[in-house]
């Protein structure tokens, strides 16, 4: 890197308000010397940097834990830097073996081109898509020669891959590793090769793939990039990983009611990580709620309400916010049913089983979802909680069916 220059007061300044915000919510950076230089060089130059997140197009639904990262790229953004938004076209069709304990499923060409597609534009919510350039590595990937898919291979050994914590819990219980797994992050590193990156971003269950990019660009007589890891962020449950397999997430295409009524759900203890990480919230303005939470101040359920306004604002406008904010006062606090709910035209048969109803109304996905939802006191019949799985109920007009907090049906015959 071409470090003969030297900054001006003005410059200096802007160095250290770009290193300082971006430094929000990042676990590491490496090496934290190289990435001040490559603000001080791009300030400089006025040339932006090339900022990468990558990933494997298996799951088409972003939820709030996939923001994180997200949110630090359209801050990249707003220093004028450009995003390099990779789609694991190729990758994807091994699957990433992070924090897996088995091999993953080869996803078929159309999944992967699919769920890239639902990625990119549910991806355009929060990114600023004209800074953004769209890469798809099977371009490069692809293209390799046998012969250079051994030299690639000869830049790592078998025993540093058995350093990762997965593949190692994998090796020591006798599960099966396939060998191809070995090379998704050589192929990841090697994304960073072809792309030119200066700087990739990936959660810390990442790290070890996102070190890979720098040993291959050295490799390859390439500048190397600097690694920032953010933290995973829990699920509302307050334990695990935010995951929609977890049913512990808030989806950005869900709904406005259904994102504000969720966040109301978020633990106490993980609403300041929520505003740090998936927001863009001032940080003056986080830092004094985390003081007002701390003294007794603030509220914790007036800060989920400000957080679900936050929520329902960045992804479905600001009078969304308002209307769910409304919906749910209405709902739960007065505890009255809302205005608006969904009317239905009934044209089944006069006598139905209850389970059967909640499947047809598309309220539960299946009957054992019914089932267990009825079972967990999470089914009303015109206001009235149903506990009877086998109950058959005779259809009326206007009738109203509740599932959990947040639906409801109407129906008419």
């Amino acid at each position: 890197m071409d470090e003969g220059f030297t900054l001006s007061e003005k410059q200096e300044q802007q160095v250290n308000a770009q290193v300082e915000a971006l430094m929000r919510g990042v676990v590491e950076v490496v090496p934290k010397e190289a990435f001040r230089k490559k603000i001080e060089k791009a300030v400089v130059t006025g040339k932006p940097l090339n900022i990468k997140l990558g990933m494997d197009p298996s799951a088409p639904d972003v939820h709030v834990g996939h923001t994180v990262p997200l949110q630090k790229l359209r801050q990249f953004q707003d220093f004028g830097h450009q995003v390099q938004l990779l789609i694991g076209d190729f990758t994807g069709r091994i699957g990433d073996p992070s924090g897996k304990s088995e091999t993953r499923k080869v996803l078929t060409s159309d999944q992967v081109e699919e769920n890239a597609r639902t990625y990119v534009k549910q991806y355009g919510k929060i990114l600023d898509m004209s800074k953004t350039t769209l890469y798809y590595n099977s371009e490069w990937l692809s293209e390799l020669m046998f012969e250079d898919v051994l030299n690639l291979a000869g830049n790592m050994t078998v025993a540093r891959m058995l350093e990762r914590e997965d593949f190692n819990k994998r090796y020591k219980s006798g599960q099966p590793i396939s060998v191809h797994e070995f090379f998704y992050p050589l192929m990841q590193g090697y994304d960073s090769v072809a792309m030119g990156t200066d700087i990739e971003i990936g959660g810390t269950d990442q790290t070890f793939n996102v070190l890979m990019g720098r040993q291959l660009q050295e490799a390859y007589g390439k500048e190397k990039q600097v690694a920032m890891t953010l933290p995973l962020i829990e699920g509302l449950d307050g334990i695990r990983k935010m995951s929609k397999s977890l049913n512990n997430y808030i989806g950005i295409d869900e709904s406005p009611n259904e994102i504000f009524g969720k966040s109301m759900s978020i633990p106490d203890e993980l609403m300041v990580k929520y505003y740090k990480l998936a927001t863009d919230v001032p940080m003056s303005e986080v830092e004094a709620l985390e003081k007002g939470l701390a003294d007794g101040s603030v509220h914790p359920r007036d800060a989920k309400q400000a957080l679900g306004r936050t929520f329902v604002s960045m992804y479905h406008g600001e009078e969304a916010a308002k209307e769910a904010q409304s919906y749910f006062e209405t709902v739960f606090q007065k505890r009255t049913l809302p205005d608006d709910i969904p009317v239905v035209e009934w044209t089944g048969a006069d006598q139905v089983s209850i389970i059967d109803l909640l499947v047809q109304l598309k309220m539960q996905s299946s009957k054992g979802e019914a089932r267990r939802m009825i079972q967990g006191g999470g089914v009303k019949v015109n206001e009235e909680k149903v506990t009877d799985i086998q109950l058959v109920l005779t259809i009326e007009d206007g009738m109203i069916v509740q599932v959990g907090k947040r639906k409801f049906v109407k129906l008419t015959k």
